[in-house]
């Protein structure tokens, strides 16, 4: 894996956020694909967890964050109005003491726009040292970076750091949709989250929507965006860039302020 990284055989994949009301583009969140020569396509899910072990996320998630900037950087000199660009953060990059100069690092290489990138981390990050994961953050919002939680609703679920940390997103999980229609407390429970969310003044994303239905309980609930294949697949940057060129595209000020 780390020989792969170093030549460069992981290729990175994007796919579109949108405005649930009117399918206007949010941005994309970059996702990380690996082509291994012999055994073929692996999945994140397989390589992923053996990468965090490892410690190897450390230098991978540096190398999606700079490629990441630099792609954005080239579909801007192609015109493409400005977007959001989410990129993950692993909980191991969040225990570095270097953190907060490799990201400035690559910002200023990669001349970036920092209002312009979403840091997700997971909720998992709360058992790391609260008040050093808190300082970090804290510094990277300082920077214009904005943050959001990813998987909102699952694994560490804790109400008591959405006071403490500088979020401007909640992205709700997947699970919750997967029997949104079907079980009528999936429902109160996705609705919760929302007016929690908005009575903190955060932006909330629904990932994993799927179908037409899913999207109509959504838009009757005020979420504001949206991630799935109802939406669009993971895409290749070129299949990226045309579906740019007919898109409308949202104003991208940051999400929210809190």
């Amino acid at each position: 894996m780390a020989h792969s990284l170093e030549q460069n055989k992981f290729h990175l994949h994007y796919q579109p956020q949108v405005d649930i009301k009117t399918g206007a583009l949010l941005g994309v969140e970059t996702l990380i694909r690996w082509h291994h020569p012999r055994l073929g396509l692996i999945s994140p899910a397989e390589f992923i967890p053996i990468a965090e072990q490892t410690g190897l996320i450390v230098p991978m998630g540096y190398w999606v964050l700079q490629q990441s900037c630099l792609q954005y950087q080239r579909w801007l000199s192609q015109g493409i109005p400005p977007f959001k660009l989410s990129v993950n953060l692993s909980l191991r990059q969040l225990q570095e003491t270097n953190l907060i100069s490799e990201i400035k690092n690559i910002v200023s290489q990669t001349k970036i726009n920092c209002q312009q990138i979403t840091l997700e981390v997971t909720e998992s990050l709360m058992l790391c040292e609260p008040g050093e994961t808190i300082h970090h953050l804290n510094q990277l919002n300082d920077m214009g970076i904005q943050i959001a939680i990813d998987d909102f609703g699952v694994g560490y679920s804790s109400l008591s750091y959405l006071k403490d940390l500088p979020l401007q997103t909640l992205k709700i999980d997947k699970s919750f949709l997967d029997d949104l229609l079907t079980r009528e407390k999936n429902q109160v429970i996705l609705q919760t989250i929302i007016e929690l969310g908005h009575r903190l003044g955060l932006k909330i994303i629904a990932e994993g929507v799927e179908s037409s239905e899913q999207l109509a309980v959504l838009k009757s609930m005020d979420c504001d965006y949206g991630q799935g294949y109802l939406f669009s697949r993971p895409l290749t940057d070129q299949d990226a860039t045309a579906l740019f060129r007919t898109s409308s595209f949202l104003d991208s000020r940051p999400l929210a302020t809190v």
